[in-house]
């Protein structure tokens, strides 16, 4: 029979998880359960009375000719080529830049993690417009540069007008943005790599890359599996950067901005619902097959 000092342990585990559990409850899952009670009605900003319509604003969507259709394909195919352009340098870089901080003197190990995370703690439309004003056609930073030293002097580039450079301009600015916090979490990984190992595979003469490979990686495997779902919902929810920098019309037009398009330009709400959990499911389907392929055992 369990005793009281195991009920009373019970009872201050529950009250630790409890303010979790009523955050995730308010902002999470009752957001995503009234988002799909109005995505099967007709809800329209304007109108007093929200019809109950099932699941017609998903045919929309998949209805080739409609406005939602429209901009959820277009918002999609913009979505994942910046998901395809800025996972990979999310994962690479942030793990780079955290071999190099590793390898730096203790004492200036937390200068430069301080230095590095600054971009992170700047406001969406702070990164935008400084690097709006850095890929501006004609008095951006990086087009003077370029004709300083005599390259595209009298062709600036259009670096937020035109493929392929507008999605080099946006990935850069990502990762000047939001490097820092993977950053951090991979430190804290390699922080966790036993010394010892490395020590023992430099008598066995393994060098640096055969040391990453044989050590870091498989050590913090875990963390890299982390970092590169985050990574990817993240990119997938991405809106700052082609909405206050772009010029590109539909080719950076991503799905965040066709679904409020849709709710506060056309006023359909119960379409842009739809839309949104559509995009979750996405989301869903894809996280699930990145852990399922990336923790699968050797």
């Amino acid at each position: 029979m369990p005793t009281t000092s195991h009920w009373k342990s019970k009872l201050t585990s529950s009250l630790f998880i409890l303010p979790y559990l009523i955050a995730f409850l308010a902002f999470t899952l009752i957001p995503i359960i009234y988002g799909f009670i109005i995505s099967l009605k007709q809800y329209n900003l304007l109108d007093p009375v929200h019809p109950y319509v099932g699941f017609d604003n998903y045919v929309k969507i998949f209805t080739k000719g409609t406005q939602e259709n429209d901009l959820f394909f277009i918002g999609m195919k913009a979505t994942l080529k910046f998901v395809v352009f800025s996972v990979p340098f999310l994962v690479i870089v942030g793990l780079g830049f955290a071999l190099l901080l590793n390898a730096l003197p203790t004492k200036l190990r937390s200068f430069f993690r301080s230095i590095y995370f600054i971009p992170y703690a700047v406001s969406a439309t702070v990164m935008a417009v400084i690097w709006k004003r850095m890929f501006d056609v004609t008095g951006g930073f990086l087009n003077l540069l370029l004709a300083k030293v005599g390259i595209h002097e009298f062709d600036p580039i259009p670096w937020l007008l035109d493929k392929p450079f507008v999605w080099f301009a946006l990935v850069i600015a990502t990762l000047w943005w939001t490097i820092g916090f993977n950053m951090i979490i991979f430190v804290n990984a390699l922080n966790g790599v036993p010394e010892d190992l490395y020590e023992a595979a430099k008598i066995d003469g393994a060098n640096g890359w055969e040391r990453l490979r044989g050590i870091t990686l498989p050590y913090i495997r875990p963390v890299l599996i982390f970092v590169l779902i985050t990574s990817t919902i993240a990119s997938y929810n991405v809106f700052a950067q082609p909405n206050l920098m772009s010029n590109a019309g539909d080719e950076t037009k991503v799905l965040l901005i066709g679904i409020l398009q849709t709710a506060y330009t056309a006023r359909e709400i119960g379409s842009a619902s739809a839309m949104a959990i559509l995009m979750g499911l996405t989301i869903m389907i894809v996280s699930v097959i990145q852990f399922k392929v990336t923790n699968r055992k050797e």
